[in-house]
């Protein structure tokens, strides 16, 4: 008894619980819901997968990648495999303290694979980026199917190495007075070939600094002016918004909106403005890393949290998800719209979410105060129930006719007995 109460924690270490942890094993929660999206596919990253025997074909990849990485540079800087090692020591300890359980690997072992994981990403980025030339024939980009899943297995939580050791390596191997992109503006544009954003809206990030890539990538969507999430003020909003059906029945639309980001959204005057969002593989899987980091960070805002619990909200059933797709809200690439909204379901499961202390707040409570107000939901009901659909008005308008047929018919059988006007054939 006495050294179980004496014993370290080891998978969910003390230091899970301060600022400078960033890279955690998914809860097991969420995994339950869909496993698929945290495990990556094709390479791993850090320690947690090392090993796996499903990654190794990547993993002997990364040791050509290196070795070319070495000989480029032995030529023009004379650095050797050890500078490279030498340069990340100094940061083992904090490196460590990065995840959330305690690394049963040695100090050789762990210094070994921070550089060979981050040489690997880094000299991707720099073929990617056309900064390095590939080999001939190298797989790694003549094979179509392996690049995708480098994009969402680079963006996976329990797949991260600190971002400061790849700062570390990108700097020693860009030192040799070779002008170029950052290391942020080479990650970000890589990661444009899965999400296809303008290039205008990337290149501001030319400074920018996360975590760990995935980090770095979820920053990218929070706009300058979002530093942080904010208590609401102003009436407590105790409500969640209903579902797209409902909100269309109480008169509330919905149009696409021109922002940089998918996580601006404005309502103004029953009109939710939604900039549009892709539905693929890569998006379903990135959205739900971003919500797992920040359901576990201590520190991030919960920007991503806040979007996949708006999203829950408004997408209940395939129709409400066909209706934003007819609105060009949500752009569908990832199958059926059962299958969208069903994603956009576990999305939202099991989420810690305040309401009051997000930045979606004061919108959240306008939509319901709207959705509230009497004469919206009788007006809209109206138009819904009968105008919603040509077959509908054309329903409603044969009805309207029928009915003043039948009074004016009542009326003209009625009013010559009311005057006491003779029947005709009696005389």
């Amino acid at each position: 008894m006495h050294q179980k109460i004496s014993q370290t924690p080891i998978l969910l270490s003390i230091a899970a619980g301060n600022s400078s942890c960033c890279i955690f094993r998914v809860p097991k929660s969420f995994v339950e819901i869909n496993d698929e999206c945290y495990q990556p596919q094709i390479v791993s990253i850090g320690p947690y997968h090392r090993g796996e025997p499903k990654l190794r074909m990547i993993e002997e990849h990364k040791w050509r990648y290196l070795g070319s990485l070495l000989d480029r540079k032995k030529t023009s800087s004379g650095l050797s495999l050890e500078e490279y090692l030498k340069a990340v020591e100094p940061l083992e300890i904090r490196a460590r303290e990065c995840y959330s359980e305690t690394i049963g690997l040695n100090r050789d072992e762990f210094l070994e694979m921070l550089v060979l994981d981050g040489c690997f990403i880094i000299e991707l980025f720099l073929k990617v980026g056309k900064l390095v030339p590939f080999e001939p024939g190298d797989p790694i980009i003549s094979m179509a199917w392996i690049l995708p899943f480098f994009y969402r297995d680079f963006l996976r939580l329990e797949n991260q190495i600190p971002y400061f050791i790849l700062e570390c390596l990108f700097d020693l191997i860009m030192e040799d007075g070779q002008s170029g992109p950052s290391l942020s503006s080479l990650a970000l544009e890589f990661f444009n070939y899965a999400m296809q954003r303008r290039d205008e809206d990337i290149a501001k990030f030319h400074d920018l600094k996360g975590k760990h890539l995935l980090d770095l990538v979820r920053k990218s969507f929070i706009p300058f002016d979002h530093d942080g999430d904010q208590r609401h003020k102003g009436p407590t909003p105790t409500h969640i918004i209903h579902c797209v059906s409902k909100l269309r029945r109480s008169g509330i639309r919905f149009n696409p909106a021109k922002e940089e980001t998918f996580l601006v959204v404005h309502f103004r005057r029953g009109v939710i403005h939604m900039p549009t969002i892709t539905i693929d593989d890569f998006m379903s899987s990135f959205l739900q890393n971003c919500v797992a980091y920040e359901q576990c960070h201590r520190s991030c805002t919960k920007h991503f949290t806040t979007y996949a619990t708006f999203l829950d909200c408004l997408i209940n059933t395939a129709s409400d998800v066909e209706y934003l797709c007819d609105r060009n809200v949500v752009e569908n690439y990832f199958g059926t719209d059962m299958e969208v909204a069903g994603f956009i379901n576990k999305l939202g499961k099991d989420v810690a979410f305040d309401i009051q202390r997000c930045y979606m707040a004061e919108l959240f409570n306008n939509v319901h105060e709207y959705h509230k107000s009497s004469w919206h939901v009788q007006w809209a009901s109206f138009k819904y129930t009968y105008f919603d659909t040509p077959w509908s008005f054309i329903s409603a308008l044969a009805a309207f006719i029928l009915l003043i047929l039948t009074v004016l018919q009542t009326f003209f059988t009625v009013y010559p007995a009311v005057r006491g006007d003779p029947v005709k054939g009696q005389g």
